[in-house]
């Protein structure tokens, strides 16, 4: 099963609803053995199709926190959620689209993952309209690697060392970076790409570029931040304390356009990450995005899925069309034919029997009529006593003939009771066929009824 993994560039809070649109994205194409069969940068219409698709939010669009969760499930759990982050946001909870990590923290808490739903519902909606029917997203900060090295954290110090007094105040003025004990992973995942309209003023766009996507992780959690790539060891030394931090710069971003080659030269000090690594961390994620209203169901028939099956299903109903109307001709056909047959057999028994009043089954009619005729001339019919009696003596056998008890004829049978002490073999069944009858013994009376085979 081939996999597409892309990239997603963060919402542009400047852009309304409206104008909304994702630019060329980066992207990663595996085949069901893992192996990469392409990858590159293109709009979403042009990416390719595969089996399943990952998205990678980016991290400035998630807000993760952990809560206490109540033990519900499927819709009152999505009803309940917003009550309980509501007190740690600004946005409307009712708007926020909210994801629960499938692995609990200590003392029964979760991790959650808070999206704008607007947003998130215009990017699920627009890789399914694309054809990408099976989705999942995962947040880029549960993509990174963990902090395994020192060496970073010791190249970082040494460059806000640098900057002087920059770090000091910079500390003082963001809350909550008290030391920690827990490491720091971050990661420059290049640089800003600008997704407001070509209407927007040039100004913008080259502020635009000087500005990095910084995402951190500290524990489970994550968070994005867009800054300067002259501040980010300060902005991280910040947030850090004094606890260790290994910082990634995002290498081999598929592009050959100035503003899209590497970052490694962005940030001293900071260790190659490159996209494919990246890509390859997002299929081993868990924590899938997608849930709730926006979980992954291929077999939905909505609005795209029914564009794509449209000449599959033209094609079945025309089908089923031809069918229908073949299977009326043919039946008309053998009627017809039916018809001729039997004004056939009528017309052959009125010429063969003038005196017939009324036809009702012709083959019937004209068998009895031929019956009749052989008696009237003195042959016997092979359903008669005698035809049907001398045939049964001449496949007796070994069956001595005063071991009958009784014979009794009927309806054109002849029903046969032998006597107790006598024993029939197994070959009377083949003697009678070869005389042209048909025996069956009746097991609970021990009764035989012949009759005539022919």
């Amino acid at each position: 099963m081939s996999t597409l993994i892309v990239l997603l560039p963060p919402r542009d809070p400047a852009v309304p609803s409206q104008e909304w649109q994702l630019p060329d994205m980066p992207f990663l194409l595996l085949d069901k053995a893992g192996r990469t069969q392409r990858a590159g940068r293109s709009a979403l219409a042009l990416l390719p199709r595969a089996s399943s698709t990952v998205l990678m939010v980016a991290a400035r669009d998630l807000l993760m926190l952990a809560a206490t969760v109540p033990p519900l499930k499927g819709p009152r759990l999505r009803q309940a959620l917003p009550n309980v982050v509501e007190d740690q946001l600004i946005q409307d909870p009712q708007t926020c689209h909210i994801a629960l990590d499938p692995q609990p923290l200590a003392a029964g808490r979760h991790l959650l993952a808070i999206v704008d739903r607007g947003w998130f519902r215009f990017v699920v909606e627009g890789f399914q309209a694309a054809g990408h029917r099976n989705l999942r997203a995962v947040p880029v900060t549960r993509c990174l690697p963990p902090a395994v090295a020192t060496e970073t954290a010791n190249a970082l110090e040494e460059a806000v060392a640098l900057a002087g007094a920059e770090r000091a105040p910079t500390r003082a003025a963001i809350p909550g970076t008290e030391p920690a004990a827990t490491p720091v992973v971050a990661a420059v995942l290049g640089r800003v790409v600008q997704t407001a309209p070509a209407l927007l003023i040039d100004s913008a766009l080259d502020s635009a570029t000087s500005r990095v996507e910084l995402a951190i992780v500290r524990g489970v959690q994550g968070e994005g931040l867009a800054v300067s790539a002259s501040a980010v060891p300060a902005t991280l030394a910040a947030l850090a304390g004094a606890a260790p931090v290994t910082l990634y710069t995002l290498t081999d971003l598929p592009g050959n356009e100035p503003r899209l080659a590497s970052n490694a030269a962005l940030v001293s000090g900071a260790q190659p990450l490159s996209f494919e690594a990246l890509a390859r961390r997002a299929l081993e994620c868990r924590f899938d995005l997608c849930q709730f209203e926006f979980a992954s169901q291929p077999w939905r028939l909505d609005r795209a899925t029914l564009r794509h099956l449209r000449l599959p299903l033209l094609l079945a109903v025309a089908s089923l069309v031809v069918a229908i109307i073949g299977a009326n001709v043919q039946w008309m056909m053998l009627a017809r034919e039916r018809d001729n047959i039997n004004a056939q057999m009528t017309e052959l028994l009125l010429n063969a029997f003038p005196k017939t009043t009324v036809v009702l089954d012709a083959p019937d009619q004209m068998s009895r009529q031929l019956q009749q005729l052989r008696v009237a001339a003195g042959e016997l019919s092979p359903d008669d006593f005698l035809s049907i009696a001398d045939r049964f003596a001449r496949s007796l056998g070994s069956i001595p003939v005063n071991g009958i008890a009784a014979l009794d004829y009927h309806d054109r049978r002849l029903d046969v009771t032998f006597k107790p002490e006598v024993k029939v073999d197994a070959d009377l069944d083949k003697r009678l066929a070869r005389n042209g009858l048909n025996g069956a013994i009746d097991s609970n009376t021990g009764k035989w009824t012949i009759r005539n085979g022919q």
